[in-house]
Formats: structure tokens, C-alpha cells, sequence
């Protein structure tokens, strides 16, 4: 008898878990792990005095984690193709530092991700203004609005050597300097909630995202002395629609985000990333419902097949179509 109720009790608190689990992934905007770290963890304030590389840091959640890490005192180095748009980032920074940083605590670079010939001469000019690097982030990167029919095969490489073989070359520069140096350093990389849950109209961006995850899972394996993060994030009011890959080559979408669409804030999606970053997790998601709820049932296949088919994608491919 005494078995038994013991039984029940585990069983009890098993329900309860998954009970309350269900509606935390229902109601968070990001994943369990990473919304009590946001709350109990490392501040983001923690990484005053490191020295960060974001790449893509012109706009978007690039621009938005540089305002919110030179609050907190970070030194950044600032990378991007427009040079133009880095300085105002930069201005902006110093602004936001309130005095904690000083002109030369922020440098701008010119850099095109894809010339990757030129990433261990850009990342020389990054130690050589501050001496040392102590977290990357892999920011840079392009989505996809595009059938899977209907795409041509010199997309697919375009958005993997863009999206995969140009932050692996980067961290693979970086990732020999720390082993080299004997430096515990950190390599984050902005990955993306396509990559664990399946999306329409984006199969060549959720299949090079799902690439960098492998990536980076394997690094931390192979090298457990170096941190690494692999943030994937849903959807986000920025302009990366508008620069986003088609089915051909030398396209973009130019289609803007419509101000209807439920997604995460630039400035809340970086304070998740900064959040990981600070307590230097493995993996972490942020959105809104449904992609966090969808996101945990990933983890149950069938479960997830069978929600997915009562998911409503249509207001994306209705927004699309009517080039909203």
C-alpha cells in the first residue's frame, strides 16, 4: 500500500510539472532556463570591462545589444559593411555609456562578412586597438521569404556562406586565439528559432541555421575550455525582411515587417541575448507565443507534427503575397 501512494505522489508530481511547464512555455517570451536567469543569474552588467566583437552591428539586434552592452561598461568592437550607420551606433554607445566608456573604448569596422580572407586581418586590428578579445558575436546574417520549390540552387549557397561558412571561418580565427592564449574566452553566434521549429517560405535560412547550431554544439564538445552561445531567436521588429534572400539570386524581399505582425522588440530580443551572453548558457530561445510553446514541443516530434497542424501560418504568407 505504502508503495503505492508513493507511486501516486511521483506521479502527482510529475503532472504538476509538466502542468506548470505548459504554461510557462505558453506565456514566457524566451525559454524557462533563460528567463530565470534574466531574473536570478548573472547581470549583463557582469561583462563591464570585456572586450565584445559584434558583427552586424549596424541596426537590428545588433545595433540594439551594443546600446545595452555599452550601458553596462562593455568595450566594443563594432563591425559592419556601412561604415556610416557603425559611427552612428558608436555615438550613440558612448551616449548610452553614460560616461563608462571613452572614445577609444568603441571601434568601428568596415568589414563585409564575406570576404573571408580578410577576417584574420580585421580580427588583428581588433587586438591591436585593445589588446585582447574577449567575447565574439556572430551576429551578421540575412533571412528568407522564398517556396521551397521554388528556389534556385545558387541561393541556397549564397545564404550558407553567408550565414554558416562566414561566422565558422570568423570563430574559427578567434576560437584558435583563445586556445593558443590559454584565454577563457566566449564565441556567441545570433542563430534562430527556424532552426528548431519548422517555418514556411524559409527553408534555405532554417536549413543554414540549423548548420550553425550543429556547428557550435560540436565546438563545445571538442573544446569545453571555450564558452560558446547559441541564441535563437523568432521574430523581431527589424528591417530584415526588407533585406532578405527570394527564390533567385541577387534578390531581396523588400518587403517590410507589417506593424501587425506579433513579434519580439530589437531592444527585448538583445536583452535575452545579453542575458545569455552574461551567464555564458549553451542554447536559448526567444519569441512570442507560438514559437517559444511550439519551440519545447520540438523536443516530442509526433507532439509537435500534431500542433503544428492546427497552427495558423496564414497571416505570413497573406502578408507576403500583399507585399505588406
Amino acid at each position: 500500500m505504502m508503495f503505492l501512494f508513493i507511486l501516486a505522489g511521483i506521479g502527482l508530481g510529475v503532472l504538476i510539472y509538466y502542468i506548470v511547464s505548459v504554461i510557462l512555455w505558453i506565456n514566457l517570451d524566451c525559454d524557462v532556463e533563460l528567463f530565470i536567469k534574466s531574473k536570478f543569474g548573472k547581470k549583463i552588467s557582469s561583462l563591464e570591462g570585456k572586450v565584445v566583437w559584434i558583427t552586424g552591428a549596424s541596426s537590428g539586434i545588433g545595433k540594439s545589444l551594443a546600446l545595452l552592452l555599452a550601458k553596462n561598461g562593455v568595450k566594443l568592437a563594432l563591425s559592419a559593411r556601412r561604415l556610416d550607420e557603425l559611427q552612428k551606433v558608436k555615438e550613440d554607445c558612448l551616449l548610452n555609456s553614460r560616461g563608462k566608456l571613452k572614445e577609444k573604448d568603441i571601434l568601428s569596422l568596415r568589414m563585409d562578412v564575406l570576404e573571408m580572407e580578410k577576417h584574420g586581418e580585421i580580427f588583428e586590428r581588433v587586438l591591436k586597438h585593445f589588446g585582447r578579445l574577449d567575447i565574439l558575436v556572430n551576429n551578421a546574417g540575412r533571412s528568407q521569404r522564398a517556396s521551397w520549390l521554388d528556389i534556385d540552387l545558387e541561393v541556397d549557397r549564397a545564404i550558407f556562406e553567408l550565414n554558416v561558412l562566414s561566422p565558422v571561418n570568423l570563430s574559427r580565427i578567434v576560437a584558435r586565439y583563445f586556445i593558443e592564449n590559454g584565454i577563457e574566452g566566449h564565441i556567441a553566434v545570433n542563430a534562430s528559432m527556424a532552426a528548431l521549429i519548422p517555418i514556411p517560405n524559409m527553408s534555405s535560412y532554417i536549413a543554414a541555421k540549423s548548420a550553425i547550431n550543429g556547428y557550435f554544439h560540436a565546438l563545445r564538445v571538442e573544446y569545453p575550455q571555450i564558452k560558446n552561445t547559441v541564441y535563437c531567436v523568432g521574430p523581431v521588429f527589424t528591417n530584415i525582411q526588407l533585406e532578405a534572400f527570394t527564390a533567385e539570386a541577387n534578390q531581396k524581399c523588400g518587403k517590410p515587417t507589417p506593424p501587425t505582425d506579433k513579434r519580439l522588440t530589437s531592444e527585448k530580443a538583445a536583452f535575452y541575448f545579453a542575458v545569455a551572453i552574461a551567464n555564458a548558457t549553451s542554447l536559448n530561445w526567444a519569441g512570442l507565443f507560438p514559437f517559444t510553446f511550439l519551440t519545447y514541443l520540438a523536443r516530442y516530434p509526433a507532439i509537435l507534427d500534431f500542433a503544428m497542424k492546427f497552427t495558423d501560418f496564414s497571416l505570413i504568407r497573406k502578408n507576403e503575397k500583399q507585399g505588406k
